[in-house]
């Protein structure tokens, strides 16, 4: 089920290699395209927070969140924590208000754990 949910949620960092790939293969991109190409750059980069952003992270933080099962009623929310990245319960907690998800401190502890163990937040 989660390879069904999965293809619905990207992180900026493949549709920047997708865009790559795409440019490489045609030459060039379209308006809209270049536009997105350097919109994912600088959202998959270390200019964004600090930190860069990788696919595998990515990935590895949704199929966490998604295993919750407070959070696999909503991908979206899974898919929003690994590309914000929050840094700490205030900042994951303000992302699970939009659905109105309460999760116990621990479990948020574990997934801001996990956010800063990836990226390599000390």
């Amino acid at each position: 089920m989660s390879e069904e949910i999965n293809s619905n949620y990207v992180d900026m960092a493949h549709v920047r290699d997708r865009l790559h790939d795409a440019q490489q293969r045609r030459g060039k991109l379209e308006y809209a395209q270049v536009l997105a190409l350097q919109h994912a750059e600088w959202f998959s980069s270390e200019m964004r927070m600090g930190y860069k952003t990788t696919t595998e992270s990515y990935m590895t933080i949704f199929e966490h969140c998604i295993a919750n099962e407070k959070i696999a009623k909503y991908p979206e929310l899974a898919g929003k924590i690994a590309e914000i990245l929050p840094l700490d319960n205030d900042a994951l907690r303000a992302i699970l208000a939009t659905r109105r998800v309460a999760l116990d401190t621990d479990e948020m502890d574990t997934i801001v754990d996990l956010v800063k163990q990836l990226i390599g937040f000390e």
